[in-house]
């Protein structure tokens, strides 16, 4: 009897351990949304793992000093590079759902516009990115 007594409590805790990595999976799901505001100068701001878009937007435009416009993401990066001898020159900016790629974009983006040294300026993940 005390060994199905045992079966019982181990079958217990194991279904409390999913039900716990369940929920944890929901919670990081659910804050799931980011964003990347972009300003003259390489100003730029940033806000990850928000519950919606429009939180996401308002707290990175809220960090970026000046004029600045915000991109979203949802489970990806972004990136900004700005050229490194002209900040308020040329840069670039992207949005992907790996950081290698939203880095090497930004970077190509920089030269497309210009750049003569690109460099990474800022960049941020949201949960899954």
């Amino acid at each position: 009897m005390t060994s199905f007594t045992a079966l019982q409590r181990r079958a217990m805790f194991i279904f409390a351990l999913t039900l716990a990595l369940a929920g944890t999976r929901f919670v990081t799901e659910a804050w799931a949304a980011g964003a990347f505001a972009i300003g003259k100068c390489g100003a730029y701001g940033e806000a990850y793992d928000f519950a919606g878009e429009a939180g996401a937007r308002a707290a990175a435009l809220k960090q970026c000093k000046g004029e600045c416009t915000a991109v979203t993401m949802k489970r990806a990066c972004a990136a900004l590079s700005i050229d490194l001898t002209n900040p308020c020159g040329a840069h670039g900016y992207a949005v992907e759902s790996r950081i290698s790629s939203s880095l090497n974009v930004a970077t190509k983006k920089c030269y497309e516009f210009g750049g003569k040294e690109c460099v990474i300026r800022a960049w941020a993940c949201d949960a899954k990115g």
